[in-house]
């Protein structure tokens, strides 16, 4: 049986690390063979493409070049490690995908998000996430969480983030089927419990 397939997505400071590695170990305990992937990234050439991407000192991107970018990373994401772990019966978490392609240089960036949407069917073949966990924060809030450095994405202003936020909630309205917007004001523990009740009606089906 194919495996399963989720990502998690939202801007910066919202807390997806933690809330995917909790979900993973709760799958872990339902048998699940868990794949954690990130994109961009994953692999030698995504890694590449996203120190490339992420360099604060980068040369200035157009934003068309940088989504083209992050498609060839993903493209080789699905190739190498996603479509293989799906194939293999695993379930594939990804710390985000291709909506992140759509509200980054769509809604926030400027290009067309449905042309993005086009562009990303190219790049993951059909491969696609069951459910895409987006956690929400105001984006004054999530600023204030990152206490590292900022990279080149996570530098590029306020009212890029509002956007950011704003494209988010946009596409979850668009398709709440596969977009599940959750309040990540609140503690861990009731995020991560909407989160496993969620995905309690895709996993009825594939476990």
């Amino acid at each position: 049986m194919p495996g399963l397939f989720f990502s998690f997505d939202g801007i910066d400071g919202v807390g997806k690390s933690t809330q995917s590695a909790l979900f993973g170990e709760w799958l872990a305990a339902r048998g699940h063979e868990v794949v954690f992937c990130r994109d961009p990234g994953s692999t030698p050439l995504g890694e590449e493409i996203r120190r490339l991407l992420l360099d604060p000192a980068a040369v200035k991107f157009d934003r068309t070049a940088e989504m083209l970018l992050y498609m060839a990373a993903r493209a080789q994401l699905v190739d190498q490690v996603i479509a293989p772990a799906l194939a293999a019966g695993k379930t594939v978490i990804s710390d985000r995908f291709l909506l992140a392609n759509v509200v980054y240089q769509g809604h926030a960036g400027g290009l067309d998000p449905a042309a993005i949407w086009e562009v990303g069917r190219v790049a993951i073949k059909g491969i696609e996430p069951a459910l895409t966990f987006v956690l929400d924060l105001p984006e004054q809030e999530a600023a204030a969480r990152l206490t590292r450095e900022l990279d080149r994405m996570e530098s590029q202003g306020e009212a890029f983030h509002r956007r950011l936020r704003q494209g988010y909630l946009a596409e979850g309205a668009r398709n709440p089927a596969k977009i599940v917007i959750l309040d990540a004001s609140r503690p861990v523990e009731p995020i991560q419990a909407d989160i496993r009740k969620q995905a309690e009606k895709v996993l009825r089906h594939g476990d």
